[in-house]
């Protein structure tokens, strides 16, 4: 190993990256998550595969799971044998039960919960610094985010119970965070199936911790045809809202606004987080997968659309029991307190 690469990670174990590094490898964090969301829009089809692999003094373990609309369908398992290379994205799990890599991803969740995925022609990200702009270099953090893959074409087979389906031609969304753990509270959106099959856009935001200091951050991502805007603070301003049925995202840079609306369709998905102290997951992500999206982008880049196959999220570290039923897990989300001190601010409301 030559002594950049030996640089490249000792910094990587801090939780960042050096400009021009690597996000998709390994961060020896406490968690490493990685997620994919397969848009087949001919079909109206969505399938979410993720895969997160949890640090733990027993040994590495994984927290997996399958996802896919229409049908409401989630499965998802608690896996041992998790590992994420530290050279390069390749994440397995369990024996054979789950692996991906640039290029394909596999999840074997039994005979009636399983997803093969190949993934061509992916549009990477083009940037030396990651999803989070400047945070992405700054180590310790509790959070780092990084969309990695902004659109590909995936050829699938998926079974879903007693169905099978096979996804031609799907769009490829994919995603990395990493950290200790997901945050306090989060909001989260993507959506492909646009008009413009050249149009991707992702915005994530959530409790921001650095030891005892903590800041509410967000950070929106969107691409248009070869131009891929990243929205992060310090240096731009985005302001983010949501009360878990509209989410309002606003960001402003580069010359150029982008204005989003989304809105919840149906009951969400409800989706694994994993405490990786404990060893267990609990379900406290509840996700939208086919929800509605306006996309208003004006200035130096100009774009209007809407996609009704956008993923919709919240979620919270968990302050309820396995007993409380879902209507109520809906209503916990705390309100987010608004930092003067930082251009982005997010609301959950009860």
């Amino acid at each position: 190993m030559s002594w950049l690469a030996r640089i490249d990670q000792t910094y990587r174990r801090t939780g960042a990256n050096l400009p021009s590094g690597d996000p998709t490898a390994g961060h020896a964090a406490e968690m490493e998550g990685y997620f994919w969301r397969f848009t087949d829009v001919a079909s109206r089809r969505v399938v979410v595969v993720l895969c997160g692999v949890n640090r733990h003094p027993d040994g590495d373990w994984a927290t997996v799971a399958l996802a896919a609309h229409p049908g409401g369908f989630v499965r998802s398992a608690v896996l041992d044998a998790a590992h994420a290379s530290s050279e390069t994205l390749l994440v397995e799990a369990g024996d054979g039960a789950f692996r991906a890599d640039e290029n394909s991803v596999h999840i074997d969740l039994g005979p009636d919960a399983a997803a093969t995925f190949t993934i061509d022609e992916r549009v990477e990200w083009p940037h030396a610094l990651g999803g989070g702009g400047l945070f992405s270099a700054v180590p310790f953090l509790g959070q780092y985010w990084h969309p990695h893959v902004l659109g590909g074409v995936a050829q699938g087979n998926v079974t879903l119970g007693d169905e099978t389906w096979e996804l031609r031609n799907a769009d490829v969304y994919a995603e990395k965070n990493w950290g200790a753990g997901f945050p306090e509270r989060w909001w989260w959106g993507q959506a492909q199936g646009f008009d413009d099959p050249d149009v991707c856009v992702a915005f994530g935001g959530g409790l921001l911790t650095a030891g005892p200091l903590s800041i509410t951050v967000g950070g929106l991502v969107a691409r248009v045809g070869g131009k891929v805007l990243r929205f992060a603070p310090p240096l731009y301003r985005i302001q983010s809202e949501t009360d878990a049925h509209t989410w309002t995202v606003t960001a402003t840079g580069h010359g150029t606004r982008v204005h989003i609306v989304g809105t919840a369709v149906g009951d969400p998905h409800v989706l694994p987080v994993p405490l990786p102290a404990e060893r267990r997951n609990v379900d406290s992500d509840f996700e939208h997968l086919a929800g509605e999206m306006t996309l208003d982008i004006s200035g130096r880049v100009n774009y209007q659309g809407k996609s009704t196959l956008a993923g919709l999220e919240v979620g919270t570290r968990p302050v309820y029991s396995h007993s409380t039923p879902l209507l109520e897990r809906l209503r916990i989300h705390p309100k987010v307190r608004v930092t003067p001190c930082v251009t982005s601010r997010g609301i959950i409301r009860r």
